[in-house]
């Protein structure tokens, strides 16, 4: 994979994905797909350790991660496992109307606010605009993207130092429509893409991908495969 088109197909082909493996998620990174495997060979040292480049993967992905969202060729964002993740737009309304989408209180309302009233902003304009300090504006945004009201939108110029990556509103960068799917319907379609990806899960994995608690977990893959119980825990096996 070395062209950001190639990695847009496929993101469309898996759904959901991470931007790098995580331990314990059933979800596939697409670090795996541009470095072959999930070996941490991020850059290139000297002997004794000394950093001397990135590798030609790890350069590549950095800039996917942000040129993705930038042409609107996939969602990204802290939306999934706690962690950057990568959402193919056809899939982004069931993501949408199976998550936790109510404003929080304090900066992140006014987070939200302030995009919503000017526009994508990075962190250091929202800290400008607000008055707020790094970490709350930080913690802020990253609240706002586990709720998928703001995510990735692209990178922007600084005087000094690297691009600053800006915030937009989800439905506005991505033009949700107006009504979103039950969801009660959305759980059963992003559950089943896992399953079927898979082969089986347990109620476990569905949490650590999608941060359902346990007990829906296993209402929602009841609706769609049989299961066997192994020790203390049951397993569902793709139909």
């Amino acid at each position: 994979m070395g062209t950001i088109e190639a990695a847009a197909a496929w993101v469309d082909r898996v759904g959901l994905a991470l931007l790098f493996p995580k331990a314990d998620v059933v979800l596939p990174s697409l670090w795996e797909q541009v470095n072959g495997s999930t070996d941490e060979n991020w850059a290139v040292r000297e002997p004794d350790g000394t950093f001397v480049r990135w590798t030609e993967e790890m350069g590549f992905l950095w800039n996917a991660k942000d040129e993705l969202p930038s042409r609107n060729l996939v969602c990204v964002g802290k939306h999934l496992a706690r962690v950057t993740a990568l959402i193919a737009p056809p899939l982004l309304p069931s993501v949408c109307a199976q998550a936790d989408r109510s404003v929080p209180d304090g900066p992140a309302a006014d987070v939200l606010d302030a995009v919503r009233e000017h526009g994508p902003l990075t962190g250091p304009q929202l800290r400008d605009l607000l008055g707020a300090a790094k970490k709350d504006v930080d913690r802020a945004v990253t609240l706002l993207h586990r709720r998928l009201l703001l995510t990735s939108s692209h990178l922007v110029a600084q005087e000094v130092g690297w691009s600053a990556l800006a915030h937009d509103l989800v439905d506005r960068k991505w033009r949700l429509p107006e009504r979103l799917p039950p969801p009660e319907e959305a759980r059963r379609e992003l559950a089943g893409l896992l399953l079927a990806r898979a082969g089986e899960l347990t109620a476990a994995d569905l949490t650590g991908a999608l941060g359902w608690k346990r007990a829906l977990c296993a209402t929602v893959l009841d609706e769609l495969a049989p299961s066997r119980q192994e020790a203390d825990f049951r397993i569902w096996t793709a139909p």
